[in-house]
């Protein structure tokens, strides 16, 4: 029988931020002005080949999409110490196939502990954006930000970049916020193949890219708003 993990939180206080839709773009309403989403600037080039995969793979689109917003809450249930996948009342309530995406995960989010936050909006003036972190915690004895991601096949690390880039966002936001700096990332990935992946990194590694990518969606994206 598995022993779950109680994670420890520790109290941070984050004021919840409006959401805009506006001209193709997502913005947050923040004390600093109308910040872009970070996960626009991060993902907008790819987002271009997914606009047009989805038009012509509908049912598949919305059932990854699906499955990624189920395993975000499942997990974030669990670090909650809300959910447990031994008691058969909350393993009835989920679909199998989130649940073996969680399962496989399990033991890289039991290496999670002393959790600051979870599902938080961020911001940064000196970026120009905004967002929300799905986990700030130590990981593996490391303060870090952390992602977590469902996938129908493994990842290859040259194709994801951009979650770094994100990552890398999260934890500059973080310390203009807190005044705290983070110096790992963790991307936690669960592969509808059999597959969990873990990339860890550092947010210092990736500014200058992190930099490139905002400069390169305000001069070519044809969305960039100045606030």
């Amino acid at each position: 029988m598995i022993v779950n993990k109680i994670f420890n939180h520790i109290d941070v206080e984050f004021k919840e931020l409006n959401v805009i839709e506006e001209d193709g773009q997502r913005l947050y309403d923040t004390p600093k002005g109308n910040l872009v989403s970070v996960t626009t600037v991060t993902g907008w080039r790819k987002s271009l080949f997914f606009a047009e995969w989805r038009k012509h793979n509908p049912k598949e689109a919305s059932r990854v999409t699906h499955r990624g917003n189920k395993l975000h809450t499942l997990i974030e249930h669990y670090i909650n110490n809300e959910f447990s996948p031994d008691d058969a009342e909350h393993k009835a309530a989920i679909s199998p196939d989130t649940l073996e995406l969680f399962l496989q995960l399990q033991p890289e989010l039991d290496k999670i502990d002393n959790v600051y936050a979870q599902e938080v909006p961020l911001f940064s003036e000196a970026l120009g954006l905004a967002g929300r972190v799905d986990c700030v915690a130590e990981y593996d004895g490391k303060l870090s930000i952390i992602d977590f991601k469902g996938s129908t096949r493994s990842k290859r690390k040259s194709g994801i970049k951009n979650y770094f880039l994100q990552a890398t966002a999260y934890a500059i936001m973080w310390q203009e916020m807190t005044g705290t700096p983070i110096d790992n990332f963790a991307i936690l990935i669960s592969c509808e193949d059999g597959k969990v992946q873990v990339f860890e990194g550092r947010p210092l590694d990736y500014v200058r890219d992190l930099k490139d990518c905002i400069d390169d969606y305000k001069t070519n994206s044809g969305q960039f708003k100045l606030t």
